[in-house]
């Protein structure tokens, strides 16, 4: 295909036609995918979903972190020592307390 021959609007179209027609398409072949992965399953006597939409393992709960840090005032704020530090205990260090004051 000469472009060269193709005037700026011609190019311009041409740009948006392009790629919904290439997704068009990818959904044609998606679909014509998922009717001959349906037959191939059925054949052998399966489900798709059978076969890939099965029980998944369940994932591996984590356990309860323990408090390791309390604000010595409030109980009510505590912080386990992982993450970000929390605004309560930022303040106490600008407020020249120490970490090891807040460990439980």
């Amino acid at each position: 295909m000469e472009f060269s021959k193709f005037s700026d609007k011609q190019l311009r179209d041409l740009l948006q036609k392009i790629p919904a027609e290439l997704k068009k398409r990818e959904g044609r072949e998606r679909a014509k995918a998922l009717e001959e992965t349906k037959a191939f399953a059925k054949s052998r006597g399966f489900s798709l979903e059978e076969l890939v939409g099965g029980e998944s393992k369940p994932s591996r709960s984590r356990g309860v972190v323990p408090v390791k840090y309390r604000h010595p005032k409030d109980s009510s704020l505590a912080w386990t020592g992982r993450g970000r530090k929390p605004k309560w205990v930022e303040a106490w260090l600008n407020g020249g307390g120490k970490i090891e004051s807040l460990v439980i």
